[in-house]
């Protein structure tokens, strides 16, 4: 099946992949933020790192949901189901 998806779809997904990225980097390596920006923001005690990664699964459930909503709009309009 062919789905015509418009811009908003591509949108969400690209949303949902960086912020499922942002995710994984930071669940896998925790210091990114100290390495890169040169801060320590929460003086080591890890908590802008817990927050960034409950923030980021959020996140990426909530594009990724509507990305699917996005998928299966454009497969009711394709098939003539007139959409949603």
């Amino acid at each position: 099946m062919i789905h015509s998806v418009g811009r908003e779809f591509w949108v969400r997904l690209a949303l949902t992949a960086t912020s499922a990225a942002l995710f994984v980097v930071t669940l896998l390596w925790n210091d990114w933020i100290e390495i890169v920006f040169r801060v320590d923001p929460d003086h080591g005690n890890g908590w802008l790192e817990w927050f960034i990664i409950v923030a980021a699964f959020g996140l990426t459930v909530t594009f990724s949901i509507g990305a699917r909503q996005e998928w299966r709009r454009s497969a009711s309009v394709t098939a003539g189901g007139g959409g949603a």
